[in-house]
């Protein structure tokens, strides 16, 4: 039997030609870097399951924000911790709330990152949930005027992108019409489209203090099962007015980002969550992994699989790598 002609080694000798014929090269101008605003000032406290990761004052924000666009990162996406909480989140409403703050602070620093802010009632309810309770269940109706006023309240405060991360049924149409009503038709909408009910989520409700506080999200969040589901959810959050949808979290649903992809002719973004970031950072710190190598491959699966947009804690170390 004569040796192939056909040998797939010869454009693998060397970096210059792996490089020529890469089919995905991965860029910081797809990545977006997540926050987490709270009161007071001077405050920066590392979450304890997200090495890295801190949840900080408005100045602080402002100042890690420099060192964002400073890295070419285009944008970041807020979450806040606020002062009080109550069963119908109405802080996050306020003008005066931590997110909307953050917004104004880093306008008046004239910074040109794109501002994106999650829009949920998770992290301001005392129940933890991501809509109002009615009944011992969460009322989707009765949520969406208020996720509709959080969202307004971001854009006016000079938000670009609002991300609705709640699943409740109807609230991108909610969102759109009341940003349409009050003359803010520019705000785009990044819809969580496809959002898992996912044990990746632990670190994050530390980092948010947004963990529910009886029952879970199983019956709002979907069934880690489903796939042709979220083709559902993600027409439907077109149909309502988003300009982009997500898929969250990334790594177990890499297959739910590529059908997407192929079905939808729009920005596909992904959450590269924060239990994902946070094993691979525990088992770097173990030695067990070369947390580079890792990140890197990790942040190259997530595009290939058809990601043009990737929300990653790991931004800012990727953006410098990818420099070097």
């Amino acid at each position: 039997m004569s040796f192939p002609t056909q040998r797939p080694r010869r454009l693998r000798r060397s970096e210059a030609l792996r490089g020529l014929v890469r089919e995905t090269r991965l860029s910081v101008s797809g990545f977006i870097y997540p926050m987490f605003v709270c009161p007071g000032t001077k405050v920066r406290k590392e979450v304890s399951s997200m090495p890295g990761v801190y949840q900080q004052s408005v100045d602080e924000i402002v100042d890690e924000c420099r060192e964002v666009e400073a890295l070419g990162i285009p944008g970041v996406i807020l979450f806040g911790l606020p002062e009080s909480k109550d069963a119908r989140g109405t802080i996050s409403t306020s003008a005066q709330g931590v997110v909307q703050k953050a917004i104004e602070a880093i306008r008046k620093a004239n910074l040109k990152l794109l501002v994106i802010t999650d829009v949920c009632l998770c992290e301001y309810t005392d129940h933890g949930h991501c809509g109002v309770i009615e009944n011992g269940d969460v009322a989707n109706d009765a949520t969406l005027p208020i996720l509709a006023a959080q969202a307004l309240s971001h854009a006016r405060a000079g938000a670009d992108i609002v991300a609705p991360s709640d699943m409740m049924d109807g609230r991108v149409a909610a969102i759109r019409d009341v940003l349409d009503e009050h003359k803010f038709s520019g705000v785009a909408i990044l819809a969580y489209a496809a959002k898992y009910c996912s044990g990746f989520y632990g670190p994050f409700r530390e980092a948010a203090d947004s963990a529910p506080q009886f029952g879970d999200r199983r019956s709002y969040q979907m069934d880690p099962a489903n796939a042709r589901e979220a083709l559902k959810e993600v027409a439907l959050d077109l149909e309502e007015g988003a300009d982009m949808v997500m898929v969250k979290p990334a790594l177990p649903y890499l297959d739910v980002i590529r059908q997407v992809r192929d079905a939808f002719d729009i920005p596909v973004g992904a959450y590269n969550v924060s239990g994902e970031y946070a094993m691979v950072k525990a088992a770097a710190q173990k030695g067990w992994l070369d947390e580079k190598r890792v990140v890197l491959e990790v942040l190259t699966g997530i595009q290939r699989a058809g990601a043009e947009i990737i929300l990653t804690y790991h931004a800012k170390d990727a953006a410098r790598w990818l420099k070097s």
